[in-house]
């Protein structure tokens, strides 16, 4: 029997590795976000001191791992067998979950995760043992530690509510002092901002990053028989003062003879502090089950512990009450797991673009949808500026803004040049106040997740900043609610989750172990696949590209990759739509939907690129703007047909109404060719941006329309004299005037592409494709 328990070690061991990828690729947000967003360094640069505060994070954080040991549930309450089952559903359930909010690239936090797995994994154990035993459920007190579950919670609420507020409001002094021309201030206040965000920063390294570990809880003739940790607390007043003072000299001496951008330095050191204090922190709540185990499995086998050598179920586990230190080896392989896996993990980017998304100062594709909450959220705030400036004299409103004023950017040529999110005094307060906010909260113990604290703040910056305008406020809002629901979604799914693979695991050890243990890495597996392909689905080589020409020229042939990508695409839906009622292939009608979505979407995302595309012409091609603005209406009006005849199509197969008829099935069939050779020949056309082939297409206008129209009339007088199924005539009639619709679309876009052609626009050297391999 005790051969299992070697074996649930082993795939403890493998889990803990697992779940150092899935965690890394979460908690990556918390470091990395303001460095990034920011682009204040070099991203290798961001790497390598992430790495250094991780690999150094990882060494100190031995004595963390005594909460997964007893800081949830009093071990002496359950027997060896019943902790292993514990620790093994916890495991199994932190990397599902860990991995679904990884995919997604929604940040949620590993210390509530670990803490309602283990807390919802041993009220199940508790309520069988009490079940056993006849007890009543008031019982479960005993089993669980109630008054830490409760803090936690609690914390939890404050912290996402501070963490806003004072991030708002020092984002909002610091930009109402520095402004957006921070660099052109006076050295001394430059000096005295590195200063301050240096002195908390510094602070903080030590009572988080250093101040939970052995180190610091041993006493030292140099801090007079205290611990470091206490010393820093009892003298902290004093130590920032000289700290301050120290850093404010430091800085206007780098700033003044070195020529240093404080506030890039002030970055560095950010994100090397929150990577340490992550990793020594946070690395209970990848490995510390498993270490847990582990160390539980050594005490069972140890005859000098299990004197009477008991049995699995009758060993009690009252040496996990005791303090417990972890071997420097394991600390050592752990901190290198999370260290590759920052470099290597592609989920870990996906996180962080979302906290970055959402807190950019520029405009980018949101990625949320508006709600009820958003909106209502936004009008309050608007309501509420309105009666500030109803307060405020004019001349301070207006001093006010002036301070906020941005800076005209001068876009660069350079394709690949990409704008910072957000400055670097924004970046450099994030890391500042997350820091004060989490040593602080250390030195008064209370839990604090890392997760919660530095996303608030740099929501609340964006905030003050004036990042959310009326353009992206609703998206921005309904995002940061998202994220903050999925934060207690986590709470009520690791709890349920861990209980329910607890029970299972004790109703047959043997038998569900192996099952669960399969089940979790095939998920992952399925998940990893998944969001590959998706990934490669979003750099397919058909998708749409913003115009960034300047000239009238340069947009005619940009644009024509567009458009032969719209017709190459457009041609398959229409096909896939005739065939899918042809065979009433719902799958194939279903997957259809999705395709011409995505291309919908595509469109009018091109569509909202307008201002931009505008902005970046040169004052000799205004006329390129008007061309463009009519080329996107005809593609979005070719999409409109598309989505249509596409969603009825669906709508009448899904609804299991009447096939349809075999004549009229033949009819689209004939349609459907020919639209294939038209779409063909305008695909070529614009392949190969030979433009004069477009009067050749444009003159076989009334041929198509004629086929179509001819079809029309058959189908009015089949209607009189023999049909019998109204939901078919509509159908069909539907389809037919949506594909005359589609064909008057894309004629639109031929005219305008041949009135706007003239005799400078040569045609590109593209290989010509084999218009028989189209068909």
């Amino acid at each position: 029997m005790e051969n299992i328990y070697l074996y649930m070690i082993i795939a403890l061991a493998i889990l803990a590795i697992a779940d150092l990828v899935v965690g890394v690729s979460n908690d990556a947000v918390n470091f990395l976000n303001s460095a990034i967003g920011s682009r204040a360094i070099s991203f290798k640069t961001i790497m390598i001191v992430a790495s250094f505060g991780i690999a150094i994070g990882a060494l100190f954080s031995s004595g963390m791992m005594e909460v997964a040991r007893n800081g949830i549930f009093n071990p002496g309450e359950f027997m060896f067998s019943e902790i292993m089952i514990i620790f093994m559903a916890v495991m199994i359930t932190d990397i599902l979950l860990l991995d679904f909010f990884n995919t997604f690239g929604m940040p949620t936090s590993t210390t509530v995760s670990i803490v309602f797995e283990l807390l919802g994994a041993s009220v199940a154990i508790a309520l069988i043992k009490i079940g056993h035993n006849n007890g009543s459920f008031s019982d479960v007190v005993n089993y669980i530690n109630t008054s830490k579950a409760t803090e936690i919670v609690s914390s939890i609420l404050l912290s996402v509510l501070l963490s806003f507020t004072l991030g708002a409001f020092v984002q909002w002094v610091s930009r109402l002092l520095l402004s957006y021309n921070f660099e052109k201030k006076a050295k001394w206040v430059g000096a005295l901002f590195g200063g301050i965000a240096i002195t908390s920063i510094v602070y903080f390294i030590f009572m988080k990053g250093i101040g939970g570990t052995n180190f610091a809880k041993q006493s030292y003739e140099i801090t007079g028989g205290e611990t470091i940790k206490d010393f820093l607390q009892h003298q902290a007043l004093a130590i920032l003062a000289i700290s301050l003072v120290i850093w404010f000299l430091i800085s206007y001496a780098l700033m003044h003879f070195l020529k240093t951008n404080i506030y890039k330095l002030v970055i560095l050191i950010g994100t090397f502090s929150l990577a340490l204090a992550f990793a020594g922190n946070d690395l209970v709540n990848f490995i510390g089950p498993s270490i847990g185990a582990y160390q539980s499995y050594l005490d069972f086998m140890n005859p000098e512990i299990n004197t009477l050598g008991l049995a699995a179920n009758e060993f009690s586990m009252h040496s996990l009450g005791a303090k417990a230190s972890t071997p420097t080896l394991l600390l050592l392989v752990a901190g290198l797991v999370m260290v590759l896996t920052l470099w290597f993990s592609a989920k870990a980017k996906n996180v962080v673009k979302t906290s970055i998304d959402l807190s950019s100062q520029e405009d980018t594709k949101e990625r949320f949808q508006p709600n009820f909450l958003s909106r209502g959220f936004v009008r309050f705030a608007m309501l509420s500026s309105q009666m500030t400036a109803y307060v405020l004299p004019n001349s301070w409103q207006a001093k006010i803004d002036k301070q906020f004023e941005k800076p005209v950017i001068i876009l660069k040529k350079d394709k690949t040049y990409q704008l910072p999110a957000f400055d670097l005094v924004r970046a450099a307060v994030n890391l500042m106040v997350a820091a004060v906010l989490i040593s602080v909260a250390t030195s008064m113990k209370l839990p604090l997740s890392t997760t919660y604290v530095t996303f608030m703040v740099a929501m609340g910056t964006s905030l003050a900043d004036r990042a959310w305008g009326a353009e992206s406020a609703v998206y921005r809002v309904a995002g940061v609610l998202n994220v903050i629901g999925g934060w207690f979604f986590t709470a009520f799914s690791a709890f349920f989750t861990a209980a329910l693979v607890a029970y299972l695991l004790n109703l047959n050890v043997n038998i569900m172990f192996p099952l669960l243990l399969v089940t979790a890495f095939a998920l992952i597996i399925k998940s990893s696949i998944s969001y590959n392909k998706k990934s490669k689905e979003v750099k397919a080589e058909d998708s749409l590209t913003k115009a960034e020409s300047s000239s009238i020229q340069g947009v005619i042939h940009e644009s024509a990759t567009n458009i032969t990508n719209v017709v190459k695409r457009g041609n398959k839906i229409y096909t896939n739509a005739i065939n899918g009622l042809a065979k009433q292939d719902l799958t194939l009608l279903k997957k259809n939907k999705k395709q011409i979505v995505k291309l919908s979407d595509e469109v009018d995302e091109l569509r909202d690129n307008i201002f931009y595309f505008i902005k970046n012409l040169d004052e000799s091609s205004l006329g390129a703007s008007n061309f463009y603005i009519h080329i996107l209406g005809y593609l979005q009006d070719m999409t409109q047909s598309l989505e249509y005849i596409t969603k009825v199509s669906y709508k009448h197969v899904h609804n299991n109404h009447k096939k349809l008829k075999f004549n009229q099935i033949k009819e689209l069939k004939e349609v459907d060719e020919r639209f294939e050779t038209f779409f063909t020949n305008t695909q070529n056309a614009f392949n190969s941006r030979s433009f004069e082939q477009i009067g050749i297409i444009l003159g076989r206008k009334q041929e198509i329309l004629g086929l179509v129209t001819s079809k029309i009339q058959k189908q009015v007088e089949r209607t009189r004299n023999e049909e019998s199924s109204p939901k078919n005539t509509t159908l069909y009639f539907s389809l037919l005037l949506e594909t005359k619709d589609l064909l008057n679309a894309t004629m639109n876009l031929l005219e305008e592409y041949y009135n706007a052609h003239d005799g400078s626009v040569k045609p590109a050297t593209v290989i010509q494709p084999n218009i028989d391999s189209e068909e």
